[in-house]
């Protein structure tokens, strides 16, 4: 019976949710690689299920007379499960930033014949141009031979892991079909002013609203003042000797116990 209960089914529906989701966006990522895919954004709305699609090329996505848009969002509505999808088309902004339509440009560039070397550096120094903190391109496959490899290229700042390259990260991943075999491209690209922990800002007392600080007082102590802040420390000539401190010592172990006999 613990599997059937509320919090269980709750989760139950955020993973289906999210699965549902992923689907989606490889489904539109398969269809519109070519217009230049960049992202897909769900928002959940009073009327159902809003997806908006940012691609670089608006023409190609919505069809002529909207034709393809609207096979689009029929499919959404017969072949997933989501609560009354509705589709909108949104351009991107800079497509260098993105990391998915330069990963579909790098695969492409490949397939065309482009040496590896030349489609990865070039890749890296328009993305950095663009304005980006950091990028990183991985090529994975048969690039030159029959025997497998890894090429990177990077450049920047780059987060691998944790909530930081969760955050500050957008990676892309397409596929280049050659003859020698299939090519994995992967690129991840550091927003532009996305900042780091280890980042801090100091603001002025007046750019947070505080009043600022009075001058700093100084005080000069007269020769004839040193009396009201007690007896100066003893310099270094007027520094009792050895024998001096132990008869003094002497001195004061015999009254104390002169004054404790007088007691008893």
């Amino acid at each position: 019976m613990a599997g059937n209960t509320p919090r269980n089914n709750l989760i139950r529906t955020f993973v289906h949710r999210n699965v549902e989701r992923q689907l989606v966006k490889e489904y539109l990522l398969r269809e519109n690689e070519a217009a230049g895919f960049g992202d897909l954004v769900f928002q959940r709305t009073p009327e159902g299920t809003k997806v908006t699609l940012y691609a670089e090329n608006l023409g190609r996505v919505i069809g002529r007379r909207g034709h393809h848009i609207n096979e689009l969002s029929r499919r959404l509505v017969s072949d997933f499960e989501l609560d009354n999808p509705r589709l909108e088309v949104d351009d991107l902004a800079e497509p260098r930033l993105s990391a998915q339509v330069m990963a579909s440009r790098l695969s492409s560039s490949l397939e065309r014949g482009w040496f590896f070397r030349r489609a990865g550096h070039s890749t890296v120094m328009n993305i950095m141009a663009a304005g980006a903190k950091g990028c990183l391109v991985v090529l994975n496959g048969k690039i030159t031979g029959a025997r497998h490899r890894t090429q990177k290229f990077q450049a920047g700042h780059i987060k691998y892991c944790g909530e930081t390259a969760f955050e500050c990260m957008d990676f892309g991943y397409s596929v280049a079909v050659k003859k020698l075999g299939t090519v994995g491209c992967t690129v991840g690209i550091m927003r532009p002013g996305a900042k780091l922990p280890h980042e801090i800002t100091v603001h002025s007392r007046e750019e947070v609203g505080l009043e600022p600080l009075s001058p700093t007082m100084r005080f000069t102590i007269e020769e004839s003042s040193e009396e009201s802040f007690g007896e100066a420390a003893p310099s270094e000539d007027s520094a009792p000797s050895p024998d001096e401190v132990a008869s003094d010592a002497m001195q004061l172990l015999a009254e104390f116990e002169a004054k404790r006999g007088e007691e008893e």
